[in-house]
């Protein structure tokens, strides 16, 4: 018998924990719907401030913990906590970081007002969660990306971290979904995404804008699949993905039962 595929699920949004856009609870399903037919699957997301731990049972990962997060040269302390998906016998892992993460509010203050580090959110959040697998020792066939936070994970997989042992059979899927801010993430962003000498400033001059169109481009770019998560995409985007030469792509479709997404998972984890 072959062993169970593995997909893991990175998303700065996930239902019922964070619902910002209906890919939240589309990501919940997804999860659900992929553990219900015989995949291994864990998920990923921030533990922004807004999520209740009482509420919903987060606890910390001791033998996870230890890790420090390096961005521009700074170190940032990696906090890993986990809760178990309600009506499923999945895990959703937490990363957590008291600067970075542990406020109020998600992306603005209540002023409305864009948090100015953002980028460096990003960049912490995605080295974070690869380095979080790296410490599992868990390597996913699987890696679905969503939510313009997680853009740069497929940049890194297919630079920094091409030659670790645990991603070196890992697919990355990356869904592009309605875009939520018209804020920019500064213009340093670049400079703290280069996290490694490995990954070079043209690498990642498609992301360069720094906005949430330019992470969505990114992240299709160097994945190896693209699904679409709303009807209301950016018509650029919308008009350059739909078709792309070598590359599975699923159109958006609000009447789905989900299946295409498990044939998307089986179809790429059996290349």
């Amino acid at each position: 018998m072959s062993a169970m595929k593995r997909i893991l699920f990175i998303a700065n949004e996930m239902s019922p924990y964070l619902e910002l856009t209906e890919f939240s609870e589309i990501v919940n399903k997804l999860a659900i719907k992929a553990n219900d037919n015989n995949f291994e699957v864990r998920c990923i997301m921030p533990r922004f401030g807004s999520i209740n731990e009482r509420r919903h049972r987060l606890h910390e990962v001791v033998r996870l913990s230890g890790i420090n997060v390096s961005v521009d040269n700074e170190d940032f302390p990696l906090q890993i906590k986990v809760a178990s998906l309600p009506n499923a016998r999945l895990q959703v892992y937490f990363l957590d970081n008291e600067d970075l993460f542990k406020r109020k509010f998600v992306f603005a203050d209540e002023g409305e007002n864009w948090y100015e580090d953002n980028g460096l959110r990003t960049v912490f959040f995605c080295k974070g969660a690869l380095e979080t697998v790296k410490k599992f020792g868990w390597p996913p066939d699987i890696i679905h990306c969503s939510g313009w936070m997680t853009g740069l994970v497929p940049a890194y997989l297919k630079t920094v971290y091409k030659k670790e042992p645990v991603f070196a059979h890992s697919k990355v899927i990356y869904t592009i979904g309605q875009n939520t801010f018209t804020e920019k993430l500064g213009a340093d962003f670049i400079k703290k995404a280069l996290i490694h000498p490995t990954i070079k400033e043209k690498d990642l001059d498609i992301y360069k804008e720094g906005t949430n169109t330019a992470l969505f481009r990114g992240a299709a770019t160097y994945a190896d699949a693209i699904t679409f998560g709303t009807e209301d995409i950016d018509k650029k985007l919308a008009d350059e993905f739909t078709k792309v030469r070598g590359k599975k792509t699923l159109p958006y479709d609000a009447e789905s039962d989900l299946t295409d997404y498990l044939q998307l998972y089986n179809d790429l984890a059996s290349k």
